[in-house]
This record gives structure tokens, C-alpha cells and sequence, in this order.
């Protein structure tokens, strides 16, 4: 194709609609992307970078995301240092390391110099140990610092999702020399919601909305008018308890603290609308005993090793269904289609159970319920699991009188299925409780090791009433 071709009807499209009023948003389909890649065969550098440059980031890391191997090369080089670095980020983890482990070393390094500290530590992370310390030797001595001052907290922390560039001014300072300092910080591109106000000793004693700063008359001493009851985290609080401040306090950003109450720096609500997924999508992986990172960047034979432990456990706890049922051999014996309801049983408990299970966990992580008020989810637990336990009852114990011919043996499916639904909730409950109390993650025991619990249970309660209840008609 030579380079005055013209751009196909449907990318034509595509960015008419963004240079118009930016009232729609790239839709990446198949027919896009066979243009795409139909320009990326012809090597028409300037028609696609004609395309790309009238492109959000984010809709450039979609392009790319379903690009391959030299495809995706080929179209990021065609950026230039500041785009490419936001597109970076917007990228697919397992596209990104695809793109840094080709990258030549200077490359990343002008992308990393162009990301805020706390996106440049998350890139940093990402690279070999000799490229992070040929980057890091790279860039200025006060970013490189930065940086390494990030890589040292948990990247789960305030201190690990930070970014030391915020907006601060000494609490003796007129409001005329604040705004001074506030235009300086804004000339670096550093979007300012508040202004952070310090002592001698850096440690932070106030703030002031920028509304509110630019409104004040220009003498005003910076303690007079700033609010001292402010909100703040130590490096040390798990990002978690730092989105549910951020959603209790509506706020936009958020200064961190070290242990000394010194201002060191802020999170900014981009940075919390990640963590919230990441979080949600890290309990679901462990609810079902998988991991967060499988489908990004583990091989078949790494995801088989990362499951194994999980499936293996719960292999062994099945087992106990087998002596469990060898134990009730006389009872089954006697009557042969009780087998037939064993796995309904255990199937609908086990259900009930990782359903409270998740529903727990998922309150807990985004503060709607408290451990300290643990009655009021068991208590609503109860009320639920009772009607479900009651109408599923009723349902197989009608199907049981009905198929055995006897009324006695539809109420023992009947009971069981009743009792084993609410016991199996109850555990669901308040074992994810009592993990948060002692400190773990309580997603980590809803795993499939609990559901087989679950499992082992009803089979249990099932086999043990109709033990009970044949002696007592026979």
C-alpha cells in the first residue's frame, strides 16, 4: 500500500468519531483490527500513525492488546515517548512484560522518566534485575530515589500504590507564595486536587481544597484558613482499608504518612478504581482456588502446579465422604435409594454454603459488614438459608415419599435437606469471619477445600438422620 493510501471506511469511522465531539469511545472488532493489521502488513507507517494519533491511550492499548508478537512492536514504535508511556500502562499485563522483555533498554528508560513515580515503580517491578538497575542508573537521581523509596513497601500498601509527587506548602506561608508553589507543581503535569500543609518537619497538619486556596485573599496565613481535621494513611495500611476510605469520605485524593506522621505522599482515585479490581478480581480467583495472574503470564504446566495444592486438598477431604459412607453401608443397605439423593444433598448445601461464602467476603472487603457486628450476618443468614433449606426440603421430600412410596422416607431427605442447607450456610458465614479476626484473607477459605467440607457434611447429616429415623419406623 503506498503512504497516500487511503485509511479503510471503517477506521475512517473510528476516528471521525474522535475528532468530532469525543462522544463515542473505539469499538475494537474483527473488522477493525483485519484493517489494522492489513496496514501493519503494507509497513503504511504514516497512515497508521495519522490513525493513532487522534486515539485515546487507552483505545491504542486495546489495538494493541489483540495484536501479536511483531504486530504489537511494530505499532508501538510508531508512538511517540509521552503516548507510548501512557499506553504502557494501559496495557494487558501479559502484553506489557510481552513488549518490555523486546524493548531495548534506552527505550524503556525514556518511558519510565515519563511516568509518575508510583507508575514507574510498577513498571520497574515488572523488569529483570539488571535492566531495573541499568533504568534506574538511567533516570535522575531524584526520580531513581523515588522509585526506590516505592519498591521498598508491599505493593498491597498505601506506601506500595503512592506516588511521592503532591502539592505542599508550609503552614506559615501567605496564600500569594501558596499559589506560587501550587503553579510551580502544576507545570510538571501533576493534576492537583489538594493542597497538603506542613510543618518545620514536614510531618502534615493540614489541607486545602485548590478551590478554596485560589479563593482566599493573598496575605492570609495558610494556618488560618486551612482544615485541620484531615484524613490520612500510614505506608503500612493494606489498599484495601485504603479504597474503603475513599468510598466512605467520597474523596480524590488521600496523603500518606510515615510512621512519624511526615508527608511522603498521596493516592489519587485513578489509583483506588484499580485497586478496587484488582481486589475483587484476586477474592474471586481464590474463592474458586485459582490465582489472579493465571490467564496473564503462567504457562499450562505453572497453572497445573499453581491448582494442584487446592484440588489436592480437596481430593483428601472427599475421601472422607468414602469412609463416611462406608460407615452407613447397614443403613444404605436397607434402603438402597437413599444413594440416589446423597449427591443432591451435598451438591445443594455445598452450593448455599460457597454462596454465603461470597457474599461474606465481598461485604467484608468493601466495609458493609463488620466483624465486630458478626450477629447481624448470621442473623440474616439464618432468616435466608431457612426458607431455602424449607422450600428445597419440601420439594425432595415430596419427590422422596413420592418415589419410595412412604411418607417416612420423604421426610428423612426432607429433614436432611433442611438441616444440612442451613449448617452449610452458617459455616459459609462465619468461617470468612473468623479468618478476617485472626488476620488472614478470608477468600482463601472459601476455596473448593470448604465447599468439600460442605459436601462432607451433608453427606454426613443425610446419612446419620436417615439412621436415626429408619431405626425409629422400623
Amino acid at each position: 500500500m503506498p503512504q497516500d493510501a487511503e485509511v479503510p471506511a471503517v477506521l475512517n469511522d473510528a476516528v471521525g468519531a474522535r475528532r468530532g465531539r469525543g462522544l463515542k469511545t473505539l469499538e475494537v472488532d474483527e473488522e477493525l483490527m483485519q484493517d489494522i493489521r492489513g496496514l501493519i502488513g503494507e509497513r503504511a507507517m504514516p497512515v497508521l500513525w495519522n490513525i493513532l494519533v487522534d486515539l485515546h491511550s487507552a483505545d491504542i492499548a486495546d489495538i494493541i492488546n489483540h495484536l501479536e508478537g511483531d504486530e504489537r512492536h511494530f505499532v508501538f514504535n510508531l508512538l511517540d515517548v509521552a503516548v507510548s508511556s501512557e499506553v504502557l500502562l494501559e496495557l494487558d499485563p501479559a502484553v506489557r512484560q510481552a513488549l518490555l522483555e523486546v524493548l531495548p533498554q534506552e527505550k524503556i528508560t525514556a518511558l519510565v522518566g515519563q511516568l509518575d513515580s508510583d507508575d514507574a515503580a510498577d513498571i520497574v517491578a515488572e523488569l529483570s534485575s539488571t535492566i531495573a538497575d541499568r533504568v534506574l542508573r538511567a533516570i535522575p537521581a531524584k526520580e531513581s530515589t523515588d522509585v526506590k523509596e516505592l519498591l521498598r513497601y508491599p505493593e498491597d500498601t498505601a506506601g506500595g500504590i503512592m506516588a511521592t509527587e503532591f502539592a505542599a506548602v508550609h503552614k506559615n506561608d501567605t496564600v500569594k507564595k501558596a499559589i506560587r508553589k501550587v503553579r510551580e507543581k502544576a507545570k510538571e503535569d501533576l493534576v492537583i486536587h489538594n493542597v497538603f500543609v506542613t510543618d518545620d518537619d514536614g510531618v502534615l497538619v493540614g489541607v486545602i481544597p485548590l478551590q478554596s486556596l485560589v479563593l482566599q485573599a493573598p496575605n492570609r496565613r495558610i494556618h488560618k484558613i486551612m482544615e485541620a481535621d484531615i484524613k490520612s494513611v500510614t505506608t503500612n495500611v493494606d489498599q484495601e482499608e485504603v479504597a474503603q476510605m475513599f468510598k466512605k469520605y467520597d474523596l480524590l485524593s488521600l496523603p500518606v504518612v510515615d510512621g512519624r506522621g511526615r508527608l511522603v505522599g498521596r493516592i489519587t482515585i485513578d489509583d483506588i478504581v484499580d485497586v478496587i479490581e484488582e481486589e475483587h478480581t484476586e477474592d474471586v480467583a481464590r474463592i474458586i482456588g485459582s490465582d489472579v495472574e493465571e490467564m496473564e503470564r503462567r504457562s499450562p504446566s505453572q497453572i497445573a502446579l499453581l491448582r494442584l495444592p487446592w484440588v489436592l486438598m480437596t481430593l483428601g477431604i472427599e475421601f472422607l465422604a468414602g469412609v463416611v459412607i462406608h460407615f452407613f453401608d447397614q443403613t444404605l443397605g436397607q434402603v438402597i435409594l437413599l444413594a440416589s439423593f446423597m449427591p443432591i444433598i451435598s451438591a445443594i448445601s455445598g452450593n448455599t454454603g460457597l454462596q454465603s461464602a461470597a457474599i461474606v467476603i465481598r461485604a467484608l472487603s468493601t466495609g458493609h459488614m463488620s466483624v465486630e457486628q458478626w450477629w447481624r450476618p448470621v442473623s440474616r443468614q439464618l432468616q435466608t438459608t431457612t426458607i431455602i433449606g424449607g422450600v428445597c426440603g419440601l420439594v425432595i421430600g415430596a419427590i422422596g415419599a413420592l418415589w419410595h412410596g412412604r411418607w417416612e422416607f420423604g421426610m428423612i431427605v426432607g429433614s436432611s435437606m433442611f438441616v444440612s442447607v442451613n449448617l452449610s450456610g452458617m459455616v459459609g458465614t462465619v468461617v470468612p469471619m473468623i479468618s478476617k479476626r485472626l488476620g488472614f484473607d478470608p477468600a482463601i477459605t472459601a476455596g473448593p477445600f470448604e465447599t468439600a467440607f460442605q459436601d462432607v457434611m451433608g453427606i454426613t447429616i443425610f446419612l446419620g438422620l436417615a439412621t436415626a429415623m429408619l431405626q425409629w419406623i422400623l
